[in-house]
């Protein structure tokens, strides 16, 4: 188990580190956008400091691995989510970005949401937490096909409201929401592909996992995922689009993830009751959550209120 959560903390500090560095090599590059995609890939790939950023978020993939294989998949995702105070930290300090009031309270709720979940968790004993190991291949594509489908159309439509000439420009809670749905069955890939990792027969194991969804639906998350969050972290803030990306990828490997993959939820009503108030807790302050950023030039609400 403590191999488990090392493995999560240090994911936690390549995740935050690497979309911070490449929130800050994105800063320096013309527009990106996803209709031009070789364009977005041809810039990116020659930014020496957003290569080093995509490393650090390559190598908390590979460390999520670990994770999988010894923790129960809504443990995993409590501990990912702390992640976030790190981020909002290293974004105030590397990138400039000051949150609202509002933002800091939603995070203060979206961590007490995760602590209630990890509270849920029991370790040993009788009705302890397992951790699931073989999922239903149809099982897994009947939840991930519409969840990349809705992902990709929730993301166009944020795009065509941006370009609105007369709209505020977003905050990035759209776009967070839906890379974190393709995020999260990137998450639930990750969990197969762990489930296939053994030390003896390996081989028969590779050729088990080729046979599975997993490395395909990784290919076409880790491709489409790219692309559409480079676009927008460019255009939106760090300290708010990885935090609405991160807890709906989270929530969504925790619901969906724990059902998949056989993974029972508590029999004893305490712990159902936080795991659920912990789930509907998150949600709701996503729901919550500004959808604009204050236009450039215009008075924050603090200055409105302010006689002249």
């Amino acid at each position: 188990m403590w191999w488990g959560v090392a493995a999560a903390l240090v994911s936690n500090v390549l995740y935050s580190g690497g979309f911070v560095l490449e929130k800050r090599a994105l800063a320096g590059l013309p527009e990106v956008t996803v209709h031009r995609p070789a364009r977005l890939l041809r810039l990116v790939l020659g930014s020496p400091l957003w290569i080093v950023g995509a490393l650090s978020l390559a190598a908390g993939f590979g460390a999520q691995l670990v994770v999988y294989r010894t923790l129960p998949i809504a443990a995993a995702q409590g501990l990912f989510v702390s992640g976030l105070v790190l981020l909002v930290m290293l974004s105030a300090r590397l990138l400039g970005e000051r949150t609202t009031v509002r933002e800091r309270y939603a995070l203060g709720a979206v961590l007490l949401a995760l602590l209630m979940v990890v509270l849920s968790l029991r370790e040993g004993g009788a009705g302890a937490d397992t951790v699931g190991r073989d999922a239903s291949y149809p099982l897994i594509l009947l939840v991930c096909v519409p969840s990349l489908a809705a992902g990709v159309w929730l993301y166009r439509s944020a795009e065509r409201r941006a370009r609105h000439p007369h709209r505020m420009p977003p905050t990035g809670v759209e776009y967070g929401v839906a890379v974190g749905l393709l995020y999260g069955v990137s998450s639930l890939a990750i969990k197969g592909v762990s489930s296939h990792l053994t030390t003896s027969g390996i081989g028969e194991a590779l050729l088990g996992l080729l046979r599975s969804p997993y490395p395909y639906l990784l290919l076409f998350t880790g491709a489409f995922g790219l692309v559409l969050s480079q676009a927008a972290l460019q255009r939106c803030r760090a300290s708010l689009i990885v935090p609405v990306c991160t807890t709906v990828t989270c929530l969504y490997t925790a619901v969906l993830g724990t059902l998949s993959f056989g993974e029972e939820l508590p029999d004893d009503p305490l712990r159902l009751a936080l795991r659920v108030a912990g789930t509907v807790l998150a949600v709701a302050v996503l729901l919550v959550m500004p959808k604009h950023d204050t236009a450039p030039g215009s008075p924050t609400p603090t200055e409105e209120l302010t006689p002249p």
